[in-house]
């Protein structure tokens, strides 16, 4: 169903080199890191008994936390509880539970007793206090968790825990997701090396600043939760926040990362550059899983603008492109409509010369200062046809600036998948 899709586990396509550090792919998705072990398990809250739907994530010691949320005012119980954990603990975590197929979310005081449950049960599985274990949940809003089947399912998920649990983990935090997403590298620094992993659900309502996505990065390295922290909002700035599928942010987003210090490799600044590109390079590879999975996708877009006054300014214009119904449309019928790119661009609500703008799409002219270059259509046309399409604008202001912001096409199947959603 997606032939487009390169599994992000055996690709093997990450390397590269920064200073005296380098970077190179590997297996074992969330649980590559030492100090880590995970286990996901069916317990009930899918039908299908096939259907994993509960995840246990846990370190062998305390470990520095650090977290992000759903910028949404509507938040689900279990960001909420996380974000109190997170206050109390001063940033040390000691284990993960996710469950899948209820969001828990829009559920009153039920729900917060549920979240808490959920986190006591995990604390005593594994030997801490609650407040060292964060909660996450994903699925369909304002439907009550069915918590004695959580509870089962926590107890069987610790006590299956392994070091090879990561992929059952991966498909545990699934809803509409057409396949699991995880991914790991190894960093090797003048003072050894040390090691990320990471995993990731979301498939539809994603937009940039958190979406309907549950992230979760694992590492090695001994951080601190502040340095943890600053790692993660840097890193998620242009790789989860640089994402939308159909600019719907949910009540459920939750971005965790956890630093186990196994490695024994401290992370000063120094050493944080070569913390920092790992976990860009593999939020990157969970963000843009994302993307090609999303609901009804059939080809991935990425697309930038350059020559902004700002940073924002680019990332602006470039997110009301990727969040068009009619660009995204465009790109799925393989329809060369530069016209739908120009307008995106004109009513991002940031500075636009029509005269000095340009148009490229898969590296061929379309538009520029002012006129059209249809006669490049049929070029552009093909290009579209493919799994990857490459929009770039210049505003021509001058300031040098560029943003990459990566969605998806609109196809008949999204809007079929979210009809049925709850039916």
């Amino acid at each position: 169903m997606y032939p487009w899709y390169r599994s992000m586990a055996n690709s093997g396509s990450i390397a590269g080199r920064l200073g005296d550090a380098t970077l190179a792919q590997t297996q074992g998705g969330i649980t590559a890191p030492a100090g880590f072990k995970t286990a996901g398990v069916h317990c009930g809250i899918k039908a299908s008994p096939s259907a994993l739907d509960l995840a246990v994530l846990a370190t062998d010691a305390p470990a520095s936390a650090a977290a992000l949320f759903t910028t949404n005012l509507a938040k689900a119980a279990p960001v909420l509880v996380s974000r109190e954990h997170l206050n109390q603990s001063h940033g040390i975590a000691r284990a993960v539970v996710v469950n899948s197929g209820c969001a828990n979310a829009c559920t009153g005081a039920q729900g917060l007793d549920h979240a808490r449950r959920m986190a006591e049960e995990t604390a005593g599985a594994v030997g801490c206090p609650p407040e060292q274990v964060l909660v996450a949940s994903t699925g369909v809003i304002g439907v009550a968790l069915k918590i004695d089947r959580v509870v089962t399912g926590i107890r069987a998920a610790a006590a299956a825990m392994t070091r090879d649990g990561g992929s059952d983990a991966a498909r545990a935090i699934m809803t509409t997701d057409p396949f699991p997403k995880e991914c790991a590298v190894i960093v090797q620094t003048p003072r050894g090396a040390f090691s990320i992993g990471g995993m990731a659900k979301g498939s539809g309502m994603i937009e940039p600043n958190m979406a309907t996505m549950l992230g979760f990065l694992t590492t090695d390295a001994q951080v601190s939760p502040a340095v943890l922290r600053r790692a993660l909002q840097e890193s998620a700035r242009d790789t989860f926040n640089a994402i939308t599928v159909d600019g719907e942010s949910s009540t459920n987003d939750t971005l965790f990362a956890l630093a186990s210090g196994s490695s024994g490799v401290v992370i000063d600044e120094t050493t944080y550059p070569s913390l920092l590109e790992g976990f860009l390079a593999v939020s990157r590879e969970l963000a843009l899983g994302i993307v090609r999975g999303g609901e009804g996708a059939t080809k991935l877009i990425a697309v930038t603008v350059s020559d902004a006054t700002n940073v924002d300014a680019a990332r602006q214009v470039a997110r009301t492109i990727a969040n068009s119904l009619l660009v995204k449309t465009a790109v799925h019928g393989a329809d060369p409509n530069w016209g739908r790119i120009v307008a995106a661009s004109g009513r991002a609500g940031v500075a636009f010369d029509v005269e000095s703008a340009t148009v490229h799409v898969g590296g061929i002219l379309m538009f520029e200062k002012g006129l059209p270059h249809d006669d490049a259509a049929p070029q552009v046309a093909e290009h579209m046809k493919g799994h990857e399409v490459r929009i770039d604008v210049s505003l021509g202001s001058g300031g040098g600036a560029s943003a990459t912001i990566w969605t998806c096409d609109l196809s008949a199947e999204y809007v079929r998948i979210n009809g049925e959603y709850r039916t």
